[in-house]
């Protein structure tokens, strides 16, 4: 299975932080799983991380280059996914979250995520 985490699972994974719900590690460490990172959680990291939110404070360059040290594949952000973006409802306004929901969907791979709102949106996503 392939799993795009949203950022703050991917977070949590890589800093390995308790807030990691046992049903996502399960997931990740499944044999076979293919854990996929967006550029948008990159992008998020360091635009969240510069305005000082506590909940992003990692270094994304060090970020970046542990997922990719780790297995992760990395998921550049297209016009397709941009395009899908427009096709959503309006359930939730976070252009993260929605550009994360586009790409799980234009890509056919699982999001995973600790957010349930997000789990209104059709497509592959598994909120925790």
């Amino acid at each position: 299975m392939r799993l795009l985490l949203d950022t703050h699972l991917l977070l949590w994974a890589a800093l390995g932080s308790a807030k990691l719900p046992a049903e996502a590690h399960d997931l990740i460490v499944e044999p076979g799983t293919e854990l996929v990172a967006s550029a948008a959680s990159l992008w998020e990291v360091a635009i969240k991380n510069g305005l000082g939110r506590t909940d992003f404070r990692v270094d994304p360059h060090l970020l970046h280059r542990s997922l990719l040290d780790n297995g992760y594949a990395e998921l550049p952000v297209t016009g397709a996914h941009a395009v899908e973006v427009g096709l959503l409802p309006l359930f939730h306004g976070d252009p993260f979250d929605r550009i994360l929901i586009a790409q799980a969907r234009v890509e056919r791979i699982v999001l995973l995520t600790a957010d349930k709102r997000l789990a209104r949106y059709a497509g592959p996503i598994h909120a925790l």
